[in-house]
């Protein structure tokens, strides 16, 4: 026999104990399987957003690099020739140090989006049920 229990009702239209235990136990197993997926799903979240951040700190890194060889090939334009190479790399490196600025900015916002990494809306629910259960078992 599968599927959810049903009490039946005794001869004075009241369940007894043993059926009443047995549906309570049904539905406290169910909710925390929810309550667990729930938990699952919002770290699951959490980690992509971390991934993501983590990411793009990654790619600032890179283009900050790259904007210092930049600055480097500039100084050394700018030793060498007249001031419109010289200018050109420059911009170049702004535009550069300006991309890095911004991929950092992103993905340090991305990574606080994912910490702490608890599930907060998994714990909240679940400490609404308890005292949901709290305030029925004392009626």
């Amino acid at each position: 026999m599968t599927g959810t229990m049903t009490p039946r009702p005794t001869h004075d239209g009241q369940h007894s104990v043993g059926e009443l235990v047995g549906q309570a136990t049904e539905q406290l197993s169910r909710l925390v399987r929810q309550e667990v997926a729930l938990a699952k799903e919002e770290l699951a979240e959490k980690g992509r957003r971390a991934g993501r951040g983590g990411g793009l700190l990654g790619a600032a890194g890179a283009v900050g690099y790259a904007g210092l060889l930049f600055l480097a090939a500039t100084a050394a334009a700018a030793l060498s020739l007249v001031l419109p190479v010289w200018a050109a790399t420059l911009i170049v490196t702004g535009v550069l140090f300006a991309l890095a600025g911004l991929l950092a900015a992103t993905g340090r916002a991305q990574l606080r989006q994912a910490t702490p990494p608890t599930p907060e809306q998994a714990l909240g629910s679940v400490r609404a049920d308890v005292e949901e259960i709290k305030g029925r078992a004392h009626r």
